[in-house]
């Protein structure tokens, strides 16, 4: 049963964190119509008519879902890495709930894009829609979750199980 959940932890941690960058790099979060023509932007650039440029404008809530995704990803990345070594160095390790921080800064990121989008964007264009790397981040977010779960009942089950005796029966 611990090695289930070890490993169901690290899968979703390793999928959490694919998915993570992969919502992060990319520039679709939003699509809308700008002129007559579609457009999409993402955390770092925003493409009209299939050209793309960076974000020249310094936002604070552009630079806080920025820094919280990338914290997210760094997060990811550091829960995989010490749940793995937890396990498989047969320690019983508390630092497995460091996949979770990813969640939470994922979570608080994704709050943050969704607040403004809805509230500024929402009303200054009139066809717009959340895109597939914006989804993509909230599936990461579900999956990271579950990875610290998983990898929290495996640490509780290492607690749970006594320490094998060393003495010989004789």
């Amino acid at each position: 049963m611990l090695y289930t959940l070890a490993g169901g932890g690290t899968l979703c941690g390793v999928a959490a964190l694919v998915l993570l960058i992969v919502s992060t790099a990319t520039d679709f979060w939003m699509q809308y119509r700008y002129s007559g023509s579609s457009a999409n932007q993402g955390l770092w650039r925003f493409c009209i008519n299939h050209k793309c440029h960076a974000h020249t404008i310094s936002v604070a809530f552009w630079d806080a879902t920025r820094a919280f995704m990338l914290l997210a990803v760094l997060s990811c990345f550091a829960g995989v890495v010490l749940g793995l070594s937890a396990f498989t160095n047969g320690t019983k390790n508390r630092r497995v709930r460091t996949g979770l921080y990813g969640c939470f800064l994922a979570l608080l990121a994704l709050a943050i894009y969704t607040g403004v989008t809805v509230t500024f964007f929402g009303k200054r264009f009139v066809d717009w829609r959340f895109s597939w790397s914006y989804i993509i981040g909230w599936v990461a977010i579900i999956l990271a979750f579950a990875a610290g779960v998983f990898q929290l009942c495996a640490y509780q089950q290492t607690t749970a199980e006594p320490a094998p005796s060393n003495n010989p029966d004789s």
